[in-house]
Order: C-alpha cells, then structure tokens, then sequence
C-alpha cells in the first residue's frame, strides 16, 4: 500500500502536470471508483470545466482544490507544459468552501499522466481528461481505491470522513514531541502497532514504522508503555528523518507503485530493514529478523534494536 512518501511523491507529480489545467471530460469505467457523488454521471458533469488549482496531502489522502472555469476563460498551461511545486510537502487540508476532489490509492492505486491514444491498462478505473492530448488515469488492479467530489460549501470531512479521524501528520508544527508522548502513554500494545494505527500518525504504514523503528533503535516489539522519553524523542526525530529520505528517493516500490509518469521509487535499494528478512544489517552485519505482531510482518535487527 502507498504509504505517505509515495503519496508525498504523486502529490508533487501531480502539481507540476495538471496544476492550473481545466478537466474538460472523463469516462469511469468501475463505478464503484466514485465514493461521492453515487452516480458516476453526475461526478463527470460536475467535475467537468473544473480547473485544479493545487494538490494537497492528507496523511495518505490527496486532496485537490478546484474551481470552475470561467466561460471563455483561455487556458494558463501550455500542453505537456510543468509547473514547479510550490508546496514541499503539503499537509495543508482544503478550506471547507472550495470544490474538492478526493483521491485514496488504497493498496494498487496508481494516478497515471499519459497521452490519451496510450493504450488503456486493463485495471484502469477512472479517467480524467485535460484537452485533446493527455488525460490522468486512476489505475486500480484491488479495485479498493477511491474518489470523491466534494460540492462546494460542503465541508471536506463530512463526504471523506476518514479525513475527521487521522492524527497529525509527521510534517506538521502538531507534531512534536510531546504529541508523540501523549498519544503513546499508558498504551499496552507494541510501539510498531501503534505506529500504524492513523489515529496516532497520519500517513505512516509498515515500511516507514520498521524504518523509523531501526533508525531509532527500538524493537518493533517494545510495549509503548515501557518506552522512556529519550526514545520517543529520537522515534520523534527518526519519524521526520525516514519519511524525507524516501520522499527524496521518489518513495518505495516493492510491489506495484509508480509516480504519475509511471517510474518506480528508489527508496528500496536503501532500506535498512524492511523486506531484508535474513539479509545482514547495514550497520552491524546480523541477519535481520521479521516477526509478525497483530497480522503485519515487522523486520528489526535484533543487535541494533533493543
């Protein structure tokens, strides 16, 4: 599943490709892609002659504003023509009165920018046209991804609601260390568990939880009742530390994720733990080890992490 590097990475991709351009049609082709509106005609004609003013991240919710184009208003992009991204990396959350659309990729999801003659992607779900020449796919193959058109004057939380229930996202100033301590005391479960539950923090997932956990050197394993403060705050610092290194590194590819251009993520040739099951440890040469704890694997180095 995308975690919030890879979704920080498509969010920038998409800023500078479709920023300012007007969607001027689309095609759904699994109808059940569209959370909000229930029909997928009305989500096409409302959304049509929408520009997008900016993308914007959420934990690993993308959320772009829009606003109507004015009639006989001229384009302000050229074809194939980028913009730089203003925002790096963008926890801002759309104010309630603007038009938003949402986008959730789930497991699979893919956001594509490719020419409208390319071949369509057995798996693609949506399309969204931006002229006569490109067009953004949403490229689903677990068909659990999700978009949402948010009307105006309609607040944003109360059509994706999963919005109303994420923690502070790591790039934020509420953030900080005694945020991390309070939602992490008096807690009896393992410190990897609680990472990936969003309503501690937002956007992390099992790849950056194991990494965040090595860098700091904690066992995934360690009940967060027991952690001391000088942990949380190197957890703290490790969390932010990770989560820019990947996002550098254009996010992780194990398995199907692809920018908007459809290139891989390079964070995986620098891992420290995750996926390395047996592998020696970049610091100290002992096989990592993986252990499962509430269903989802967690690799550690047994040496390194106490």
């Amino acid at each position: 599943m995308p975690e919030l590097p890879e979704v920080e990475t498509v969010r920038r991709g998409l800023n500078q490709l479709t920023r300012l351009r007007k969607i001027t049609g689309g095609d759904v082709l699994l109808s059940r892609t569209i959370a909000y509106p229930f029909s997928a005609d009305e989500f096409l004609n409302n959304i049509k002659q929408r520009k997008i003013l900016s993308w914007h991240r959420r934990g690993k919710y993308l959320i772009a504003e829009l606003t109507c184009a004015l009639e006989g208003e001229e384009e302000t992009r050229g074809e194939g023509e980028e913009v730089e991204d203003y925002m790096s990396p963008s926890v801002h959350q759309p104010m309630p009165l603007s038009s938003c659309l949402g986008v959730h990729l789930r497991m699979t999801g893919q956001l594509l920018w490719v020419h409208q003659n390319e071949s369509l992607h057995k798996h693609t779900r949506v399309r969204l046209f931006f002229g006569k020449e490109w067009e953004l796919r949403f490229v689903d193959q677990r068909t659990f991804g999700q978009m949402w058109l948010v009307p105006p004057q309609v607040p944003t939380q109360s059509i994706i609601t999963g919005l109303a229930k994420l923690a502070a996202d790591p790039f934020s100033t509420e953030f900080t260390v005694e945020y991390l301590a309070d939602k992490l005391k008096n807690r009896r479960r393992p410190i990897k568990t609680a990472l990936l539950d969003q309503s501690v923090v937002a956007g992390l997932g099992n790849i950056y939880a194991d990494e965040a956990l090595f860098v700091s050197g904690i066992r995934p394993q360690t009940l967060c009742i027991n952690l001391q403060l000088e942990q949380i705050e190197r957890l703290h610092d490790c969390i932010i530390k990770v989560l820019e290194t990947s996002i550098e590194a254009g996010g992780t590819t194990f398995s199907n994720f692809l920018n908007v251009k459809g290139v891989n993520g390079n964070y995986a040739h620098v891992a420290w733990v995750y996926n390395r099951t047996g592998e020696p440890c970049r610091v100290c040469s002992h096989p990592i080890e993986r252990i499962k704890l509430a269903g989802r694997s967690s690799h550690f180095c047994p040496q390194c992490q106490v």
